[in-house]
């Protein structure tokens, strides 16, 4: 199977069998709000984030309120996530940033987005795709795993060359959802252990299947 092929057939198993495919953050539609969670979702789980942001954006609902907060009480808030130093420290700052450079306004610019502390590349395309709708795909592990295994990628090393080369031929008005296919896919059926094939539509094209399970069976 050509490579188009492979990606033809991969989208359009995800439209039919997941047309409605959205992040599990829980942000009530505010740019802000899923900033704020995206940051706390690095190497966390999206059920323990949204356990954390609503104590945590009730008291500091804005970007001008998180610019003037006291890092330790941020901590108080987030100290239940996964490296809540570090995350603490990346919040007010990029608060601080954001009313600094943007006026308190979430940036649709992936290159702007990056000038905001604990802000890299994933989380600028999480940002452009959801709240944005633009042509942004991130790269996580779900998706890293989930490319490779099926064989979308070929010998990817790092999430950016995953991402170009999904980009390559995904189609544009796609990008947004393909994100949240294969991070859904990857978190619910194409686990990092034991992934549930038995359960998988993607089978018949799917590399690690044919290489690995098929022959051993």
């Amino acid at each position: 199977m050509q490579k188009k092929e492979l990606f033809d057939f991969v989208t359009g198993y995800f439209q039919r069998e997941m047309p409605v495919a959205e992040t599990e953050l829980e942000y009530n539609g505010n740019p802000f709000y899923l900033l704020v969670a995206v940051i706390l979702s690095a190497q966390c789980t999206d059920k323990r984030v949204n356990q954390i942001t609503p104590g945590l954006l009730r008291r500091f609902p804005t970007p001008q309120k998180m610019a003037e907060a006291d890092v330790m009480e941020i901590f108080d808030y987030i100290k239940s996530c996964s490296y809540p130093n570090n995350k603490a420290k990346h919040l007010v700052g990029m608060a601080q940033k954001l009313v600094e450079l943007f006026d308190g306004k979430v940036p649709e610019n992936i290159d702007d987005l990056q000038k905001l502390p604990g802000v890299g590349r994933k989380t600028a395309n999480v940002i452009a795709s959801v709240v944005y709708n633009q042509p942004a795909l991130a790269v996580d592990t779900h998706v890293f795993r989930v490319a490779a295994r099926i064989g979308l990628t070929n010998d990817a090393k790092t999430p950016l060359a995953t991402e170009q080369q999904l980009v390559k031929y995904i189609p544009g008005e796609l990008l947004p959802k393909a994100h949240h296919w294969l991070i859904l896919h990857g978190r619910y059926i194409c686990i990092a252990r034991n992934p549930k094939c038995d359960k998988c539509g993607l089978t018949s094209v799917c590399k690690y299947y044919n290489d690995e399970i098929r022959k051993n069976e």
